[in-house]
């Protein structure tokens, strides 16, 4: 009596709780009738769970599906089937489908003869495909239920990823009349995917767009991650690679999103019209990248995480991006919106289906392979629709390519111009250096150099004059080109300025073995009127290019009447040579800038080619006229035609008022000089150059310094940089005046520019004279001789 109770007790509640099923029944889904005990630890075994005292643990399931989300927990699972046939037949097959592939391992348990529970199959898709008992993409066991005894089944559920149990008891022939609807459907999307990847690869091979080809790679990701979530991976694709199985969905969904983002930066054009989408879409980019390396490098539950946000995420930034890009005018965004939104909506509710938040049904376990169906289909005819659009965004582009093109020739214009102020202010400060490189050198000539030494210093300091001459002929083409230069009218000694030109240039042309003559018309006049320094460096540039290009014989500099005028005199000017000639070019190419004739020239001869672009320009400044006659081989002849005034009779204001007596009143030794320069190094050749000339010497570092020096002692002459920190050259220049016993000082200006205005501001501001850098010692002495020993003053 006491055995009957005891199995009454332990058969009862399984009787009552047993779902009850006969030969008519096609299916049952099972997520309403079974019990479900989650293991923390994931330790127990099948003799703990199947224990009386873990019975009480398992809590019945009210949902229809199983829905952990991810959980790192075992779950197991006790169904009670009752087979209860109306018409007793013997033992009958049904198959027990647990429809949710990407499961790691699930292992069935059934009673065994001695009362317990043996291990009946163990698959999952962290083993090989072969580990199934019925080969379908869905696990399959096949039990064999006695009729009218009621039979337990424990299952065991383990995943790294989300765990779902979605099951369902079927009769065998129920399972195969069912199948059909489902190939169908999932053949259905994979076709969709697979035309709309040739379609799209046949248009990105006609019009090669790269969107397009973003666009394969996205529909290629994405039907491949839904071949793995699906099963008919692992059942087609790589059966025996358990652990591709799992690394393919995460590194599939991170592919999606690195090639959809780009697709959608590039449909949209979002860097044009929305800056922080693009950034974020980039920013997405990376996120697939990084998930990518991490499902082949980290553990599957970690990148599977990451990866399911991502796709969340991805789905939404995608979505606002066609959002923005609608509410900017784009055409095209309207599909890509509705095409995404069916997209959005299908991988919103499969990604809450898979975090646990909504049950695992038909519709939520397809829903995202359905929109995405629906969202390629869409987004090929966006694409198509684009293809229209840029036609229509092209006529426009025609349109304002004229508009674009005016406002390049404006910007190039500019940029010309800032080129040449770029070269101005490079060439006016490599005075400064090239000040101290040629004075040094002229202050080595004064003490005793052997030979050698001598030698050394002759080719440094010819070196620096040359480099001095290039300098002043490129600051003198960007003055020409800004317009910054403007003839001057003043007296000037004709034969002194030829003789200053034959002083130059002859010891050049004698030391290449030529002769230089210069034919003055002694019946010219001496004294004129005119830009002398701007003639002197145009027939400068001739006589130049004729010592280079002259290899033997002779250069010519003839001077002569032009013609017979009253208030003027018109000059002819000629530079002829025996050198390599050239071949008339095309009109205006000889005086272009930086070029040369013959490119091979250049190498031979050296040179900037600039030359006769500044003549061309100067001559034209002065209001003359340049001609040229070559042949090769036989020489060339250039002539300079200008008028010239004569001077005015009647007395004029002398623009520097330098005085008359050229007898020297004091010793140097009696006179004290200041220095205010900025630059050491300039302030230390300056001084040598004083010292060596005998002079007490003073240095100021800037125009305050100076000012404070004078306030103390007195000076008999100041050498004024124009350009200083603090306080320039001019404001000193004016504060000084104001200063006692500074009123008729010499305040001799010592500036890097020569051409472009600064002598007339020198004298506005008060100097006396100024010298233009690099300070040579003769004229220093000269200068100083004139303005400081001529004046019979004493320093305090």
């Amino acid at each position: 009596m006491r055995f009957l109770l005891t199995f009454l007790l332990a058969v009862w509640p399984l009787c009552a709780s047993a779902l009850v099923f006969d030969e008519h029944t096609r299916s049952v889904p099972l997520g309403q009738h079974m019990a479900v005990f989650e293991d923390v630890r994931g330790a127990a075994s099948i003799e703990e769970i199947s224990s009386a005292a873990l019975q009480g643990s398992f809590r019945p399931h009210d949902k229809a599906v199983l829905n952990a989300g991810y959980s790192r927990s075992v779950f197991w699972l006790r169904l009670d089937l009752h087979y209860r046939p109306q018409q007793l037949e013997g033992v009958q097959s049904w198959l027990l489908e647990l429809a949710y592939p990407p499961l790691d391992h699930l292992d069935l348990y059934l009673p065994d003869p001695q009362g317990g529970f043996r291990l009946a199959q163990r698959t999952g898709d962290a083993l090989p495909f072969a580990s199934r008992q019925l080969k379908q993409n869905n696990y399959l066991f096949e039990l064999k239920l006695q009729p009218d005894q009621p039979q337990r089944v424990y299952l065991r559920l383990q995943s790294q990823g989300s765990i779902q149990a979605p099951l369902t008891l079927w009769a065998p022939n129920a399972f195969l009349e069912e199948q059909p609807a489902r190939i169908y459907v999932l053949g259905l999307i994979y076709g969709v995917l697979l035309v709309m990847l040739v379609y799209n690869l046949f248009i990105f091979l006609s019009v090669r767009d790269t969107s397009y080809l973003y666009y394969i790679f996205y529909i290629a990701s994405f039907g491949l991650y839904q071949v793995s979530v699906n099963g008919a991976g692992v059942e087609y694709f790589w059966p025996n690679n358990p652990w591709w199985a799992n690394a393919a969905t995460p590194f599939l969904i991170g592919s999606a999103a690195l090639f959809g983002s780009q697709f959608a930066r590039s449909f949209l054009h979002t860097a044009e019209h929305s800056p922080w989408v693009d950034r974020t879409l980039l920013v997405m980019m990376a996120c697939g990248a990084v998930v990518m390396a991490l499902a082949v490098t980290v553990s599957y539950a970690v990148s599977l995480r990451l990866a399911t946000s991502l796709a969340l995420l991805f789905t939404v930034v995608i979505f606002v991006a066609g959002v923005l890009a609608w509410l900017r005018g784009m055409r095209v965004a309207r599909y890509f919106i509705i095409a995404w939104s069916a997209f959005l909506a299908g991988g919103a509710i499969n990604t809450l289906m898979v975090l646990g938040y909504l049950p695992n049904i038909f519709i939520t376990m397809y829903v995202s392979q359905i929109g995405s169906a629906l969202e390629v289909g869409l987004l090929s005819l966006a694409l198509a629709d684009r293809i229209n659009a840029m036609k229509e965004e092209r006529a426009r582009i025609l349109h304002d390519a004229g508009l674009k093109l005016e406002a390049l020739n404006q910007e190039l214009a500019n940029s010309n111009l800032l080129k040449d102020e770029f070269l101005a202010t490079v060439t006016h400060e490599l005075r400064t250096p090239m000040n101290g490189v040629i004075g040094s050198l002229e202050l080595m000539q004064t003490i005793r150099l052997d030979g050698e030494l001598a030698q050394y210093q002759k080719t440094a300091a010819s070196s620096a004059r040359d480099m001095m001459r290039m300098v002043n002929d490129i600051l003198a083409l960007t003055e020409l080109q800004a317009g910054r230069l403007y003839p001057r009218r003043e007296p000037f000694s004709l034969r002194g300025l030829f003789d200053g030109l034959r002083a130059q240039y002859g010891p050049r042309a004698e030391e290449k073995g030529l002769r230089f003559e210069l034919q003055l018309d002694e019946s010219l006049p001496d004294t004129l009127e005119g830009d002398a320094g701007k003639l002197a460096q145009s027939l400068g540039c001739l006589l130049d290019n004729a010592i280079k290009f002259t290899q033997h014989g002779a250069v010519l500099l003839r001077v002569s009447r032009g013609g017979h005028e009253t208030d003027s005199l018109p000059l002819s000017i000629e530079v002829v040579d025996s050198g390599v000639g050239f071949k008339a070019p095309q009109e205006g190419r000889l005086y272009q800038r930086f070029q040369q004739l013959d490119g091979s020239m250049t190498r031979e001869y050296g040179g900037l080619g600039i030359g006769l672009a500044i003549c061309r320009q100067l001559v034209d400044l002065l209001g003359g006229s340049l001609s040229h006659e070559s042949q090769p081989g036989q020489g060339s002849r250039f002539r300079l035609e200008l008028s010239l005034a004569l001077p005015v009779h009647a007395p004029a204001q002398a623009i520097v008022l330098r005085p008359v007596n050229s007898a020297a009143l004091r010793q140097p030794e009696q006179c004290r000089v200041l220095i205010v320069e900025d630059n050491a190094i300039n302030q230390l050749v300056t001084r040598g150059m004083l010292l060596k000339l005998g002079y007490q010497v003073r240095t100021a570092d800037n125009g305050a310094e100076a000012l404070e020096l004078l306030r103390a002692e007195s000076v008999d002459a100041i050498l004024l940089d124009c350009q200083m920190p603090v306080m320039d050259g001019f404001a000193t220049c004016r504060a000084l005046r104001n200063l006692p016993g500074c009123a008729d000082v010499p305040v001799l200006a010592i500036t890097a520019h020569s051409h472009s205005g600064d002598r007339e501001r020198c004298l506005a501001a008060g100097m006396s004279d100024y010298l233009a850098k690099p300070v040579k010692f003769e004229q220093l002495r000269q200068l100083l001789h004139e303005w400081v020993l001529c004046y019979p003053g004493s320093s305090a």
